[in-house]
């Protein structure tokens, strides 16, 4: 793709990044020279605004490790041993790394994701496609995800997560603000999110559920151990745990919100080791005795 400056004047730049680059290629220049040329020359943000603008490509770059201070590729990245990235990592296309991914500021690539060991964001996470990770994946700020997310071991975002396919965690999920995910949410050791919990379809957890705020799914909801919520629990349909259901204080235990108050006891049953005493919906099924 050659780029010349009357195509990235229409794009409307910012003056310091036009003047630079009609110093530097007042011919023009093809595409991911130019955006090679800005990175080693510390605009990064600069090369970032560029892809934003004329997007992915269909070239594939094949590498043996991976290891410098930014990279910015327009087409998709295949890398057989370790990624390391010390600030900014943005590829069009998709990633395949054969190894661990560390990225120490910010991590977005276009399409699919995946890494064999551990990935490591110190910053953000922003991917368009599906994220795979066979071992942990650690993203220090947001993480959005335009796929479905499947980790092998356990997942720790600081801030805010959103799954838009469906989310299959093998370990424990700890996220720091809210969790919003667009269909499934299955995690086999425990869920702990220190703002909302909210999601399209079903949330499944083998261990303990903790929720700072609200937790609500429009589906059912069922924890091998307790559900905890400093807000309201709302499901669409059933709500099942092994031991407790308790809300935040003044708020309520919802199920069935979704379906027929005629077809509670079949499709909007509720639970628990105990009643919650804040239910105040669904069709309470009390424990066998034993």
């Amino acid at each position: 793709m050659d780029i010349s400056r009357q195509f990235v004047r229409q794009k409307n730049p910012c003056a310091d990044g036009f003047r630079w680059f009609m110093r530097h290629f007042q011919e023009g220049a093809d595409y991911q020279p130019l955006l090679d040329a800005l990175v080693a020359a510390g605009r990064v943000s600069d090369a970032c605004w560029l892809m934003d603008q004329f997007g992915p490509t269909k070239e594939v770059l094949e590498l043996d490790t991976l290891e410098t201070d930014d990279f910015v590729f327009a087409g998709s990245l295949h890398v057989r041993g370790p990624v390391d990235v010390d600030s900014v990592l943005r590829i069009g296309g998709s990633v395949r790394a054969e190894s661990g991914i560390r990225v120490g500021r910010s991590l977005q690539v276009g399409g699919d994701l995946w890494a064999a060991g551990n990935l490591r964001s110190l910053g953000s996470l922003q991917v368009d496609g599906d994220v795979r990770v066979d071992w942990n994946l650690l993203v220090a700020e947001r993480l959005d995800c335009g796929g479905d997310l499947r980790i092998g071991w356990d997942v720790e975002v600081g801030t805010d997560c959103r799954i838009a396919g469906q989310a299959t965690v093998g370990g424990d999920a700890t996220v720091g603000a809210a969790l919003k995910c667009l269909s499934n949410l299955r995690v086999r050791g425990g869920l702990k999110v220190g703002g909302s919990v909210w999601s399209a379809h079903g949330i499944e957890v083998n261990q303990g559920i903790d929720v700072r705020e609200h937790l609500e799914a429009c589906w059912g909801i069922v924890s091998g151990k307790s559900i905890v919520a400093g807000g309201a629990i709302k499901a669409g349909e059933s709500l099942a745990a092994e031991d407790m259901i308790e809300a935040g204080e003044g708020y309520g235990v919802y199920a069935g919100l979704n379906v027929p108050v005629a077809v509670w006891e079949a499709s909007a049953w509720v639970r628990a080791r105990v009643m919650p005493k804040q239910l105040l919906s669904g069709h309470w099924q009390a424990p066998a005795a034993t």
